[in-house]
């Protein structure tokens, strides 16, 4: 039987199965030991230091205790902290992203996956580099500064060669004021060498969801094709970083097998990256299981209410303070509304799931990988963002600054990151109003842009930001940047 081990390469050592089952052991032990409870809460609050504020985080263990607890006056103690701690590391601000599905060729089984490759009824496409360019002007024209490319896993049809291509046909692509300014990959595992590659060719962060971290449920829900390979896939962020690639995403397909031994995974992972790389994930995705062709969700007996769906965020958020949380379209607006103050620092907007969507003026079904829940326009959500208190970025500064891995971790962790990341929000912010937004929401875009002005710390910064967003209204000049 292998040992836990977090700083260990080998997959069963570092997401270790009887660690898992000792910690859910415990976490139901002390579910309610108030003390315990209490001293976690407290060891995870805030505290102040500089000029920035340092959180410790939790361990896997103390997180589980805290998902655990079914004590009312607790969880929304809970939901409090969780509340602090994003505004103190993200302020109110709420990165935009898309994802851009490039092929849904798929040589594995998923058996949660429209793309499986024994549905013979979904409608099979690959985007030529023409078609990519021609999605690409359809996302900028929305005022898209960051894509998500996703591709299902075929080594002839979607080969490394097709990804690399398709990153630099959307890097080239400059059309009226829009640009792609950072591109972040979801493929499947790959080795060091590819991973080498896509570093070169510019990406933002690769994401990798783990699907379900419980091996034998996972060799079931994988059945064939190269994603079965449980290990291979788990190991792959660390096969992603020795390829240079700094900043990761994790996630798992909450629903696929209980949530607590999915959690305790998720962050076991985290955890690991940190002791191995001295990085945790620059992500963590929190995906349900939904609906999609071919897929009926009620399938899967560890579906997720949205109080429970609520709870896990808030206790990602609590227990890995640094890093990003992004909730997709596949959540609707109510729920998207509800988890944004609980943690979430990232959403996409007016994505298509399906290949060549962006270019069709219906929403396509056909192709789809899942049911879309949020089907508003790009103008529509940044106008209720804002509305909500929250502001719309479209940042890319820190990837393109060389703020990444370690060099980001640490401006995250000591606070000092807000010093950029304010003012960037703000400018872009300012483009997209002035070049993409409808009146109502450019409107209600600058009142708060001069509020949210009047509260970076640094004059000098500030009056910067205020003639650089005077730039972007009264010329073409764009991408100013902290």
């Amino acid at each position: 039987m292998a040992n836990y081990d977090p700083k260990s390469l080998r997959a069963e050592e570092f997401i270790n199965h009887e660690e898992i089952l000792e910690t859910l052991r415990y976490a139901e032990e002390n579910k309610r030991n108030l003390p315990l409870i209490d001293s976690i809460l407290e060891k995870a609050r805030p505290v102040k230091q500089g000029n920035g504020v340092v959180c410790k985080g939790l361990t896997h263990r103390e997180a589980a205790v805290l998902l655990a607890c079914d004590i009312p006056e607790k969880i929304e103690e809970m939901f409090q902290l969780a509340k602090e701690i994003k505004l103190a590391y993200y302020g109110n601000r709420i990165v935009m992203f898309a994802p851009l599905y490039l092929s849904n060729y798929c040589v594995n089984g998923c058996v949660y996956c429209p793309y499986h490759m024994k549905n013979k009824h979904i409608a099979r496409k690959k985007l030529t580099q023409e078609e990519i360019r021609a999605e690409v002007i359809a996302l900028q024209d929305m005022g898209h500064k960051r894509l998500a490319i996703e591709a299902g896993e075929d080594p002839r049809n979607n080969p490394i060669e097709y990804i690399l291509e398709s990153i630099q046909t959307i890097y080239s692509v400059h059309h009226k004021n829009g640009d792609i300014r950072r591109v972040n990959v979801n493929i499947a595992a790959t080795t060091v060498e590819n991973y080498r590659k896509l570093k070169e060719a510019g990406i933002g962060t690769y994401i990798l969801f783990q699907e379900t971290y419980h091996k034998q449920s996972y060799l079931a829900l994988h059945p064939t094709g190269p994603k079965h390979d449980y290990d291979y896939h788990t190991e792959a962020m660390d096969r992603a970083m020795e390829g240079g690639i700094d900043d990761v995403g994790l996630g798992v397909l909450f629903g696929l097998e209980g949530y607590q031994y999915e959690f305790a995974g998720l962050l076991m992972h985290a955890e690991h990256l940190e002791a191995v790389h001295g990085v945790g994930p620059h992500t963590i995705s929190v995906p349900r299981v939904k609906h999609a062709d071919d897929i009926d969700p009620d399938v899967f007996d560890n579906s997720l209410s949205d109080e429970l769906f609520k709870k896990i965020i808030a206790c990602i958020r609590i227990a890995v303070p640094y890093t990003g949380m992004i909730i997709s379209t596949r959540e609707s607006e109510q729920v998207r509304g509800a988890v944004l103050e609980l943690g979430i620092s990232q959403i996409s907007g007016a994505s298509r799931t399906s290949v060549g969507g962006y270019t069709e003026e219906e929403r396509p079904h056909d192709s789809e990988q899942f049911d879309v829940s949020d089907q508003r326009t790009l103008d529509e959500v940044v106008n209720w963002l804002m509305q909500n208190g929250h502001i719309p970025s479209f940042c890319t500064a820190c990837y393109r600054e060389g703020r990444t891995g370690d060099r980001f971790m640490s401006l995250c962790k000591s606070g000092q990151i807000l010093n950029c990341c304010h003012p960037n929000a703000l400018m872009t912010l300012t483009e997209y109003l002035i070049d993409y937004a409808s009146e109502e929401t450019r409107a209600r875009g600058f009142a708060m842009i001069e509020e949210e002005l009047e509260k970076i710390p640094h004059e000098k910064v500030r009056a910067i930001a205020r003639q650089n967003i005077e730039d972007i209204k009264h010329s073409n000049r764009r991408d100013f940047r902290f």
